[in-house]
C-alpha cells in the first residue's frame, strides 16, 4: 500500500524563458537552468554539484533555525522514518542518487529554500538515525497529513504536539550537563526561528475523494483554516514570532485527480475546474486568516505565499518553461494523457520513469520534479508572490 494522497508541489514561473526543448541531456538543461536561476536568485545552490554550497551571501550570520509543518509537499523523509513505508527508487534519482523518502526525483521546494540560506536540509523529526542533528531545526511534515481529524497521525495538531515535546526536551538538554547540550537549540533559537506551514491540500482532496459535492467540500474549508490559525497561535504562545505560510496549489491539475475523476469539468488548460475552484477558495480563506493574524499578533511577522499562482503559471505556460505534457506524470503507468494508475504507482513494480525528468513538471502524478520544485523556490525567493513582500531570510540573526 502506498500513501500518495497529496502533493501539488507546483512550480512557479520564471520571468525568463527556459530555452530550447531541443536540449538533449538532463545535464545541459540543468546547466542552462542554473545560469538563469543563479542570475535571478544567486543564493540558490549550484544545481550541477550536489554538495556545493551557494556562493552568494545570505544575511544569516548566525545559523538559521527552521521548523516546518506540512504534508508530502515538504516531507523530507518523515513517512519512511516514522512508519517504515517504502519510498523506492527512482524517487531521489536526480540529486541524491538514492531514495531519501522524498516523493520526487530530487529536492523539494523546502530543500531549495534551506539551501538559499546556506544551511543544511531539514531532518525529519521522527528520524532516529539523524541523532542530534537538529541544530538548524526539524521537519514535522509527513506524507498524507491533513488538519482534520485532529488526533489522527500525522495531523497538524499531532505535529504541533511533537514540536512541543521536541522543544521541551531540547531546552532540558541545553540546560543540563549532557554532552549533547552544545548541539541543542536554545530558547533564543526557538524564539528567532522561522515557522513554516504548508498544509490543507489533503483536506480538500480527501473530501472530494469521498464523493462529497463541491458545496460540501467548500463548507469544510473554514474548519481547516481554523486549525491552521490555532497552530500559528500555539507556536506564537511558545515564543514564535516569524511565520511563513504557503497556500495550496492547483489541485485540479494533478494527473492523479485527472485520471481518477470520472466526470471531468476541465478548464482551458485541461485541469479540473471544480477542484481548482475549491483550492482557490481555501487560499482566499488562508489569506484572510493571515491578515487577521497580523492584526491580532502585532509583534509577529506572518508571510502568506501564493504558491497556487506560481504553479498554475507553470502549467499554463509549460512550453515556455521547457516542459512537455504538464499534466502527465514522468513516473507511473498507463501512458498518455496522464500516465497514472492508482494500482501501479511510481517506485512500485510495473511503473516506469521517463528518461529526462527535467522535461516533466509532474513526477509521480501528485508531486513535482526537482526541476519544477527549483522553479517554484526561485519564484518564492523573488518576493513577488509574498504578502507582505518579504525576503525569505528576514528571520536571520546577525
Amino acid at each position: 500500500m502506498y500513501i500518495y494522497i497529496e502533493r501539488e508541489n507546483r512550480a512557479q514561473s520564471v520571468t525568463l524563458t527556459l530555452y530550447s526543448s531541443s536540449m538533449a541531456t538532463l545535464s545541459l538543461r540543468f546547466y542552462a537552468f542554473y545560469f538563469l536561476f543563479f542570475a535571478l536568485s544567486p543564493s540558490i545552490l549550484n544545481l550541477r554539484h550536489p554538495s556545493a554550497a551557494a556562493t552568494a551571501e545570505s544575511r544569516c550570520q548566525i545559523p538559521p533555525v527552521i521548523f516546518n509543518f506540512g504534508d508530502s509537499n515538504s516531507d523530507t523523509g518523515g513517512l519512511v522514518a516514522g512508519l517504515g513505508f517504502s519510498v523506492n527508487l527512482p524517487n531521489g534519482r536526480s540529486f541524491f542518487r538514492q531514495s531519501t523518502g522524498r516523493l520526487s526525483d530530487g529536492r523539494l521546494v523546502l530543500d531549495f529554500l534551506c539551501q538559499s540560506l546556506n544551511t543544511s536540509l531539514l531532518n525529519p523529526y521522527l528520524d532516529s538515525l539523524a541523532g542530534s542533528r537538529f541544530q538548524n531545526g526539524a521537519n514535522f511534515a509527513i506524507v498524507g497529513s491533513s488538519t482534520l481529524p485532529r488526533f489522527v497521525p500525522f495531523a497538524l495538531n499531532i505535529q504541533l504536539m511533537q514540536f512541543l515535546h521536541f522543544k521541551s526536551r531540547a531546552l532540558e538538554l541545553a540546560s543540563s550537563s549532557d554532552p549533547l547540550r552544545e548541539m541543542m537549540i536554545s530558547e533564543d533559537g526557538f524564539r528567532s526561528a522561522l515557522y513554516m506551514i504548508d498544509i490543507g491540500q489533503n483536506d480538500i482532496a480527501d473530501s472530494f475523494s469521498k464523493g462529497h459535492s463541491f458545496s460540501r467540500v467548500v463548507k469544510e474549508i473554514p474548519n481547516v483554516i481554523s486549525e491552521i490559525k490555532d497552530a500559528v497561535k500555539t507556536l506564537y504562545n511558545q515564543g514564535g514570532r516569524k511565520f511563513w505560510i504557503h497556500n495550496t496549489g492547483p489541485l485540479g491539475c494533478l494527473p492523479q485527480k485527472l485520471e481518477m475523476v470520472q466526470k471531468k469539468d476541465l478548464d482551458e488548460h485541461g485541469c479540473l475546474a471544480s477542484y481548482n475552484s475549491a483550492a482557490k477558495l481555501f487560499n482566499e480563506g488562508l489569506d484572510h486568516m493571515c491578515r487577521d493574524l497580523r492584526t491580532e499578533l502585532r509583534d509577529a511577522t506572518v508571510v502568506y505565499v501564493d504558491v497556487y499562482a506560481i504553479k498554475y503559471d507553470l502549467i499554463a505556460n509549460a512550453t515556455k518553461y521547457g516542459f512537455e505534457k504538464p499534466l502527465m506524470a514522468c513516473c507511473g503507468f498507463g501512458g498518455p494523457p496522464y500516465n497514472y494508475n492508482v494500482n501501479i504507482t511510481c517506485g512500485h513494480e510495473g511503473a516506469k520513469a521517463c528518461d529526462e525528468g527535467s522535461r516533466f513538471l509532474n513526477w509521480d502524478g501528485i508531486h513535482y520534479t526537482e526541476t519544477a520544485n527549483a522553479m517554484v523556490a526561485m519564484k518564492v525567493l523573488s518576493m513577488q508572490y509574498s504578502t507582505p513582500r518579504t525576503r525569505f531570510d528576514f528571520f536571520c540573526r546577525g
